[in-house]
């Protein structure tokens, strides 16, 4: 009885087995090709590589100045009698924007003329004296002896305190040093000043500068002339074009150099406002593709070609990045395809499918 059952049970069990092992022949028999031509193929967009010439965009930021800016000092103690100026205003170079009172000044040359009359008296009288040795042939003695005389009779000394209240009267009239708009008008009419006051700045805004820090290794990218496009922070003023006309040869602390960025004439600068400069550096011939097709892998860049209906896989080196584009200075060339998209998970002979420009 029991041998009857162990002998049914075997029966029913081989097959089971014969089965299972016919069916793992088979799966190991079916092509690697056929399982890979099941996975849906990834949609991909793609660009040409080109060799071309490549813009390094350089940015910096800074503040805009004025091309000229001059303050404005006293030079002499007094009251300031007039101010003809306000904040804003346009002045032309030379124009008076404001008085000191000059009373004492005007009574000091007054005095100064009078002892200038007398000590030409003087002089005239002394001379006579020596008219004889006046007259000689001798022109060195002659010049010497009428230095003398000015000097005894006092006529040279006159003639200084002249000068001296000219110019004390002259530094009651302050005028503009240059042409351009008054800034940061500090004193009043009525107010007692002294030499060394500050009264306002004038600012010369026809032509503007935008003074930005550039790192130490973007340096020999930059040189005098090359165009920057200079985006000020206020809303609403859009973007303005500049030329680098300025380069600080010394670096500071933090590894910075100053470049100065000449802007034309425009309504929407002011002097102190913050402003972005893109100075634009063309490298040598590259080839070229878009930022998208980079990707990193281990940390070591690659970017994935279009082999047939597979993507290939391609260790390159890169170089310089603008944001848009990237120079690949090694690893592709120029006229080959390359994915721009679908591309972090891509794996080296991935089936792919371009997608056309509407999808």
């Amino acid at each position: 009885m029991n041998a009857n059952r162990l002998f049914l049970l075997l029966i029913l069990v081989f097959p089971f087995f014969y089965s299972c092992e016919n069916s793992t022949e088979q799966q190991e028999e079916v092509p690697l090709e056929s399982m890979r031509n099941e996975v849906s193929a990834t949609k991909v967009t793609v660009a040409k590589a080109e060799k071309r010439s490549f813009d390094y965009l350089i940015n910096a930021s800074g503040k805009v100045e004025a091309g000229r800016q001059v303050m404005v000092v006293i030079e002499r103690q007094g009251y300031l009698k007039e101010l003809n100026i306000r904040e804003g205003q346009y002045v032309e170079a030379g124009t008076v924007i404001a008085r000191l009172d000059n009373t004492d000044n005007v009574f000091r040359k007054e005095k100064a003329l009078v002892q200038l009359k007398n000590a030409q008296a003087s002089y005239n009288s002394e001379k006579l004296g020596f008219g004889s040795i006046l007259e000689g042939e001798d022109q060195d003695q002659v010049l010497q002896l009428d230095e003398q005389l000015k000097a005894s009779s006092g006529l040279l000394s006159a003639q200084i305190d002249l000068k001296e209240a000219e110019l004390e009267l002259a530094k009651a009239t302050i005028k503009a040093p240059i042409s351009g708009k008054v800034a940061d008008l500090q004193l009043k009419p009525g107010s007692l000043v002294n030499a060394g006051d500050e009264l306002c700045e004038v600012l010369n805004t026809h032509n503007l500068l935008l003074s930005v820090k550039v790192l130490e290794s973007d340096i020999p990218f930059i040189s005098l002339g090359q165009t920057a496009e200079v985006y000020p922070v206020s809303a609403g003023t859009g973007s303005l074009t500049g030329k680098v006309n300025s380069i600080n040869p010394k670096v500071d602390e933090n590894g910075l150099v100053e470049v100065g960025i000449k802007l034309g004439n425009s309504q929407k600068l002011l002097p102190g406002m913050n402003a972005r400069a893109v100075i634009r550096a063309p490298q040598s011939d590259n080839v070229v593709v878009p930022k998208q097709a980079l990707v990193y892998r281990s940390g070591r860049p690659v970017v994935f070609t279009v082999n047939g209906k597979e993507a290939k896989w391609n260790y390159v080196e890169v170089g310089k990045d603008n944001g848009r584009e990237i120079e690949v200075l090694d690893g592709i060339k120029d006229g080959e395809t390359v994915i721009t998209s679908n591309n972090l998970q891509l794996g080296h002979q991935a089936q792919i499918q371009i997608a056309k420009e509407n999808e």
